[in-house]
C-alpha cells in the first residue's frame, strides 16, 4: 500500500516535549508527497506578489504553473541565521553514523548535520574566506554547497516556501529573484538564467568527517528546543516502491526499467549512477572520474530517530589529475529529482 508522507514540514516551532504531537500534525496537516500534483498553483500569483513585492514575475525562464504551493510561505522554514559551531571532538549528542554535509575551503572544515538542515534547509556562511550557501532539500535529498557570489553581487538566501519538481525554491534578499536549489539557477526575477558555482562537498557520516577533519567545526542548533532535532518526519520515505501505474501521475519523469523514483542516484553534472550499482561494485571508474562507496551512514528517510536509520553508505566522487585525486561537486538524490532536472541526462545502473 502506498504510504502518505508530508510534502514538507511546516514552519511552526515544536519542542522535544511535543514531538509526538508534531508528527501527528505532520501527518494530518501536510499534503501527501504524492498528492502535490505538478502545476497546482494553489494560492495564485497575487499571493506570491504580496509576499515578494520586489520579484519581477514577468522575467523568468520557466512557466509559473510549474511552481507548487505546499502550505509554506516566505521563510516559514527558517534559514539558520546565526550559525553556531562546536569542535567536532566536542559533539556528543549525535549518532556517529548520522549524515552531515561537509565542506572544506582553504583549510576551514565545516559539517552541517542533516538533523538540522532538514528543519532549516538553508545556511548562509563564510568558509575559508568564501561566502557560501549550504542548501538541503529533504524531499529529494539534494544537498549542495554554492558560492553565493554571482557576478559582482554577494547574495543572501532565504526560502520561498515553494517547490518545483518537489525541490526547494529559494530567493535572494537583494533582488528577490527565485532560485532552484537543485541546480543553483535563478528561474524567476531579475537574475533569471544566472547560476551559482557549486563547491565540492561530501555527504558523509559524522564519524568520517571527524576522522578526516579532526579540527573541523560542526553546526549545532541555535536553540535545542526550537525543533525536534534528531528526528525525521519522513519515516519510510526512501523504501517506498512507487507502482508503475502511479509513477506516470505523480512522477512524470521517465526512468529506466528497474529504477524506482525513490532510489538514490549519485549525480555528477548531467550524469548519474544508481547507488545500488555503486554499492554493489564499491567503486566505479568513468574515464578520470572515480566514485567510491563505503558503508556507515544513516538514512534520514527511514526511521523517526535518525541514528537508527538504515545504512545507505558514504559516497566520495573525485577526479584524477596530475596533482592527485580532487573532490568534485556531486549530489546523492532520489532518481525522480535527477530526471526532472536532467530529462536527457545519462542514468547508469
Amino acid at each position: 500500500m502506498l504510504k502518505s508522507f508530508p510534502s514538507r514540514h511546516f514552519g511552526r516551532k515544536e519542542g522535544r516535549s511535543r514531538l509526538g504531537l508534531a508528527f501527528v500534525v505532520f501527518a494530518i496537516a501536510a499534503f501527501s508527497l504524492w498528492g502535490v500534483l505538478p502545476g497546482a498553483f494553489a494560492q495564485g500569483l497575487s499571493k506570491w506578489q504580496r509576499e515578494f513585492p520586489a520579484t519581477n514575475f514577468e522575467s523568468r525562464i520557466i512557466e509559473l504553473d510549474e511552481i507548487n504551493d505546499d502550505g509554506n510561505t516566505r521563510d516559514s522554514i527558517p534559514p539558520v541565521r546565526e550559525p553556531k559551531y562546536l569542535p567536532v571532538g566536542e559533539v556528543k549528542d549525535m549518532g556517529s553514523l548520522e549524515p552531515v554535509l561537509s565542506v572544506g575551503i582553504n583549510g576551514d572544515f565545516r559539517a552541517y548535520p542533516l538533523r538540522i538542515l532538514l528543519w532549516h534547509e538553508i545556511v548562509n556562511e563564510v568558509i575559508g574566506g568564501m561566502p557560501v550557501l549550504v542548501s538541503y532539500c529533504p524531499l529529494c535529498n539534494s544537498g549542495v554547497v554554492f558560492d553565493r557570489r554571482v557576478g559582482d553581487q554577494l547574495l543572501e538566501f532565504g526560502n520561498t516556501g515553494r517547490l518545483r519538481h518537489r525541490d526547494m525554491v529559494m530567493y535572494d534578499k537583494e533582488t528577490e529573484s527565485w532560485w532552484q536549489q537543485f541546480t543553483g539557477e535563478a528561474i524567476i526575477g531579475e537574475l533569471s538564467g544566472k547560476r551559482m558555482t557549486p563547491i565540492p562537498a561530501r555527504l558523509e557520516s559524522l564519524a568520517r568527517f571527524r576522522e578526516r577533519a579532526p579540527d573541523g567545526q560542526v553546526l549545532v542548533p541555535e536553540n535545542d528546543n526550537a525543533r525536534p532535532y534528531g528526528t525525521s518526519p519522513y519515516v519510510g520515505m526512501d523504501t517506498q516502491r512507487i507502482p508503475r501505474a502511479l509513477q506516470a501521475v505523480h512522477f512524470p519523469y521517465p526512468l529506466p526499467d528497474g529504477v524506482n523514483p525513490m532510489d538514490r542516484v549519485v549525480v555528477v553534472g548531467d550524469e548519474a549512477w544508481t547507488l545500488a550499482a555503486l554499492r554493489e561494485n564499491s567503486s566505479i571508474v568513468d574515464d578520470d572520474l572515480v566514485l567510491t562507496w563505503e558503508s556507515g551512514q544513516n538514512s534520514i528517510h527511514d526511521t523517526q530517530l535518525i541514528f537508527q536509520g538504515r545504512d545507505v553508505g558514504n559516497v566520495v566522487v573525485q577526479r584524477k589529475t596530475a596533482d592527485g585525486a580532487k573532490d568534485v561537486p556531486y549530489d546523492v538524490v532520489f532518481a525522480f529529482s535527477f530526471r526532472a532536472f536532467n530529462p536527457d541526462g545519462a542514468l547508469h545502473r
